[in-house]
């Protein structure tokens, strides 16, 4: 991963030192067209190894690499357009690639800061000479007294401190680490970074999220402040790269359990895609696009909202958010919307609230000592309070059912379904239907971010609610394009209206198995009918007069109380907005007020929690190494027998028993033959289960009465299973009594979702490990007659014959 990192931070620098040595002729090495597709691949190229390395542990190298790729990403659209007679004037180009540059001086200077201050010298090296780079091409922009050869020889300085890391990385790895020059030795590095993982839960991908609010804030800055003569398009690469990338470090911020933050970079990003579109808008028509006024005091209200709940997290975020609250109030104010100078004005507040914000989160990502944010002083107000007590704990994103790698989504979901719905009530031009901005807040809320939210239900198990989500994402995005942007013309299209239908029948059968959910999701998909058929009449051009507005308010108001719903749940324990219970019990799954545990499997506790459960007479599903299984300790005859009961096990299919090692039978060795123990050593650990004749060894297990339900009078069948987790959990309780979990002639179960499912109230835990890494059973070999030189197959599994 290093030696992809250290060579990839050089690489952009070294083709503009190319390209800036080369502006004095007449033809550049590098066409700018060619020089722009180059740096997006490096850009994509940087993003993916700080994200890898970011699934490891938390570092500066991922806020670096990011920042990097965001810099690349941008100038590379740039150069493009320019090598396309896009930006045809004279300072055309100067103009647009300013406010970026400007940005990124300040935040690779602030990565070079926190690096010297956190012993990360190479790192704080590397973004002090691109930010010098930076800060000289900056000034050749702006003056004529400065040659292109400073801004060359800055990035030649880049390269070298990349090179240099390079190089002590490739004699690292040639000489196994016996060799490393000095800076670049990583091993200490990672254990430090490890321990620093262990101590704190600090999201790295905020920094990099607060810096991109800067790019995006600069782009207005330096309009007002004068460096930049005019908005145009060449300034659109810097917003929608902005946006781009914030929104790939929302889906990364839930990775790393941050919904807050996340749900704050989806707000932020609209905002980007909005203003670029605005920029974007001369293309098609002379003047200055409208802004929809309720949609930003909509906008404004739920930053506020979210800036209230995010202060109970981290005051300084969430003073940080009122700013945002400003600007969309700015926005509301003035009819120019991003060309007017009072938000331009307060896009300066956010370039210098942004930095600052940006410097405490890298500092605390890798400092021991961390800068206070004052959660502590909330956390110790709110301990005095008996009715609001904050949810914490490492379970605190933990689904229902077993674990998810992602936090919940459904607070930014909801969000920008009130969003959405209010940019409807915005009543365009017909001849001119792109004049006012709604598609971004269509398209961008409504579809990209409710679709991104789908997607983390779906990953969190939430099968109804991603498949809403998913549904709702596709029609904002399908309509708002088609309704929004003139493909329809005067003339609606029939075929437009029997595409509504049909998702009219799709959100039909999502409205009935809502009743089985709960009562705000019932009202939550039943409104959103009302939509549909506000879209279906707009479509026939029937439209009656004030029923869109009444659909979206209704709507907009529901989803604006799941909203609330969803972040007073996320944060407070107990249920302080409730979403309602079922409307319609069924029995089995979620009829009952009892519910099994799911238990994720990565965690050691979760392993003790389920041998206590076992050794207290429970019975459990966990994960082998094929399908997920139904266990039971041989210690505790109830168990064993419930599990028969609760199995509704066949004769025919009796259960089967497990050890860890065959430790476990030392003491019975010599009741076996030679044969079948070295068979038995050489086949195990695996997924194979070899049926033994019955006999005396039985005993030495300390089974008692529960050798009745195990096996047949003649024969057992045992394994040793090849995974980790169930061999450390029979060390934990003994040996176990398994079969499969799901009744008697189903399929095998292959997910945790399943054995609940399946077995209901009857398990009494689940050890969670996600999909089965197998989806065929075990292979059953019948050692009965081994010693006569012959065995049979009851079941072929997962181990063909030959192999065994």
């Amino acid at each position: 991963q290093a030696l992809c990192v250290s060579p990839l931070c050089p690489t952009g620098s070294l083709l503009l030192a190319v390209r800036f040595y080369s502006s004095a002729r007449a033809a550049p090495l590098i066409p700018s067209t060619a020089l722009g597709v180059l740096l997006l691949l490096v850009s994509a190229l940087l993003a993916y190894a700080g994200i890898r390395r970011s699934l490891r542990n938390a570092s500066l190298l991922v806020a670096l690499c990011l920042t990097l790729s965001a810099l690349w990403s941008g100038y590379g659209v740039i150069l493009i357009l320019a090598g396309q007679g896009v930006l045809p004037g004279p300072g055309d180009a100067r103009d647009a690639l300013v406010p970026g540059l400007a940005t990124f001086t300040l935040a690779l200077l602030l990565l070079a800061v926190v690096g010297f201050l956190c012993g990360e010298a190479l790192l704080g090296l590397v973004a002090a000479a691109m930010s010098l780079a930076s800060a000289h091409e900056v000034a050749l922009h702006c003056s004529s007294s400065l040659g292109p050869s400073a801004v060359a020889c800055g990035h030649l300085g880049v390269c070298l401190v990349g090179g240099y890391f390079a190089l002590g990385r490739i004699l690292h790895l040639l000489t196994k680490g016996s060799l490393a020059l000095p800076g670049t030795d990583l091993t200490e590095k990672k254990a430090q970074e490890q321990g620093r993982d262990s101590a704190g839960s600090t999201n790295p991908f905020a920094a990099p999220g607060l810096l991109l609010n800067m790019l995006s804030a600069s782009v207005f800055c330096c309009r007002l402040l004068g460096v930049t003569h005019r908005l145009f398009l060449g300034h659109m690469p810097w917003l929608w790269a902005a946006g781009t990338y914030q929104i790939g470090i929302c889906v990364l911020s839930y990775r790393a359990m941050d919904a807050l933050m996340a749900t704050a970079f989806g707000f932020t990003s609209i905002l980007k895609f909005a203003a670029g579109y605005c920029l974007l808008s001369p293309a098609w028509q002379p003047e200055e696009p409208s802004l929809p006024t309720p949609f930003l005091v909509v906008f404004s209200i739920l930053f506020a909202v979210l800036a209230l709940f995010l202060s109970l997290q981290s005051p300084v975020d969430g003073l940080y958010l009122l700013v945002f609250v400003t600007y969309c109030i700015a926005l509301a104010c003035s009819p120019r919307g991003f060309f007017a100078g009072g938000p331009q004005g307060v896009a300066v507040a956010i370039f210098v609230s942004s930095a600052l914000v940006a410097l405490i989160h890298l500092y605390n990502v890798r400092a021991r000592a961390k800068i206070p944010t004052g959660k502590g002083a909330v956390k110790a107000l709110l301990a005095q309070s008996s009715l609001l007590k904050l949810r914490e704990g490492p379970d605190l994103h933990a689904p229902y059912l077993g674990y998810s790698k992602y936090a919940d989504a459904e607070v930014l979901t909801y969000a920008c379904s009130v969003l959405a719905s209010f940019a409807l009530t915005a009543s365009g031009h017909p001849q001119a239907p792109l004049a006012t901005v709604v598609i971004p807040w269509v398209v961008v809320a409504g579809g990209i971010l409710k679709l991104l939210g789908g997607s983390v239900a779906f990953a969190r198990g939430k099968t109804l609610e991603s498949s809403a989500f998913i549904l709702y994402s596709v029609m904002w995005i399908i309509w708002g394009l088609t309704r929004y942007s003139g493909l329809c013309g005067t003339a609606r299209s029939f075929h437009a209206a029997v595409g509504i239908i049909s998702f009219m029948l799709f959100n039909s059968f999502i409205v009935f198995c809502s009743l089985f959910l709960n009562m705000a999701w019932f009202f939550y998909s039943l409104t959103f009918m009302l939509i549909a058929v506000s879209f279906l009449l707009d479509a026939i051009r029937a439209l009656p007069t004030g029923y869109d507005i009444a659909a979206t308010l209704i709507f907009g108001l529901v989803s604006f109380y799941c909203f609330l719903a969803a972040l007073a749940s996320s944060t407070f324990e107990g249920c302080c907005l409730p979403m309602g219970r079922p409307m319609v019990q069924l029995s089995g799954v979620g009829a009952g007020t009892t519910k099994c545990l799911h238990l994720p499997a990565r965690k050691a506790s979760s392993v003790k929690r389920i041998a206590d459960i076992l050794r207290n007479g429970g019975t459990c599903g966990i994960p082998t190494d094929t399908v997920y299984v139904l266990v039971a300790a041989c210690s505790r005859p109830d168990a064993v027998e419930k599990a028969h009961r609760s199995k509704r096990q066949a004769q025919d299919r009796p259960m089967s028993l497990w050890i860890s090692s065959l430790k476990q039978l030392e003491p019975a060795k010599h009741l076996f033959t030679p044969l079948l123990w070295d068979f038995m050593e050489a086949a195990w650990p695996s997924p194979i289960s070899l049926v033994i004749p019955r006999g005396e060894w039985v005993d030495f297990l300390g089974m008692k009465d529960s050798a009745k339900y195990i096996g047949t009078p003649q024969s057992v069948a045992i394994r040793i299973p090849d995974c980790s987790v169930t061999t450390h959990l029979i060390d934990l309780v003994g040996p176990i009594v398994v079969t499969s979990a799901n009744p008697t002639g189903e399929a095998d179960t292959t997910h945790h979702n399943q054995v609940y499912a399946k077995l209901g109230d009857k398990v009494d835990a689940v050890l969670c490990a996600g999909p089965s890494p197998e989806n065929i059973a075990s292979t059953v070999v019948d050692c009965t007659k081994i010693d006569s030189g012959s065995i049979g197959f009851f079941r072929v599994g997962i181990i063909p014959k030959s192999q065994v």
